[in-house]
């Protein structure tokens, strides 16, 4: 009867050995992966202490300013400012959106990455559990994903609908279904770095891309709310000079 007790005690003994095995090994795992993801959580300030206002030539400039086709020439020639999208209060899209002078919290959970804009009170969300995009999909942000990679986060973007202002705020320069914006975010010391590559091939000969930061914003800063009013930003339009008569 004790032979039968000993070796009852030692199948406990080997199951509860290896379910404790089989525990830790994800779970050293999970650490091992985790310490090659950078930390981006936090509010993030991306105005004008932290890098140069945008404008017709920022971030695009002369090293960097797009290659236009004839297509976006056309639209282009044609563009004037009471045009723009924003004056309806339609939020930006990338890759304008990542250099408003505005502030940005980073949430990062297991299965994604969220970026909640300040400016235009927008929400992207990246996914990382390999989810593919459906026909569903088609947004101004557009659908992206993302990976963990050299201590950056890495994120593609497709998916994104025709905007007649998809460039940037100031050029004229649209943006069709085509486009596709992949990002590379970092840590540098205390600074949050991105580049942002942008390709469309509806409007643009070759990609191009910029480089820009944001600095950690000040203690217990909460992002305020754009209120963006249609009526009233509208109605600042009439006073802009048109070039056609």
């Amino acid at each position: 009867m004790k032979a039968v007790n000993f070796i009852r005690a030692k199948s406990v003994y080997a199951v509860m050995l290896s379910l404790a095995i089989g525990f830790a090994i994800p779970q050293l795992s999970a650490q091992s992966i985790d310490s090659h993801i950078p930390d981006l959580a936090g509010t993030w300030n991306g105005g004008f202490g932290a890098r140069p206002v945008n404008g017709e030539t920022v971030p695009w400039g002369e090293d960097n300013f797009p290659v236009l086709n004839e297509r976006a020439l056309a639209y282009q020639s044609v563009w004037e400012e009471t045009m723009a999208p924003k004056y309806d209060c339609q939020p930006a899209s990338s890759p304008a959106i990542q250099y408003d002078p505005y502030h940005m919290e980073v949430v990062q959970w297991p299965d994604r990455v969220l970026f909640r804009y300040e400016k235009d009170d927008q929400l992207r969300t990246v996914w990382l559990d390999g989810r593919q995009a459906k026909a569903t999909d088609f947004s101004i942000q557009g659908f992206s994903v993302g990976h963990y990679e050299d201590n950056a986060l890495i994120v593609t973007t497709t998916h994104f609908v025709f905007d007649v202002a998809g460039f940037d705020d100031y050029n004229g320069i649209p943006s069709s279904s085509q486009k596709i914006v992949r990002e590379r975010y970092w840590m540098d010391g205390e600074d949050l770095k991105v580049t942002v590559e942008v390709e469309d091939s509806m409007f643009l000969r070759e990609p191009t891309s910029y480089t820009t930061r944001w600095i950690p914003a000040a203690e217990g800063y909460k992002l305020a709310a754009y209120d963006c009013d249609p009526e009233s930003s509208r109605a600042s339009v009439r006073f802009f000079p048109s070039k056609y008569k």
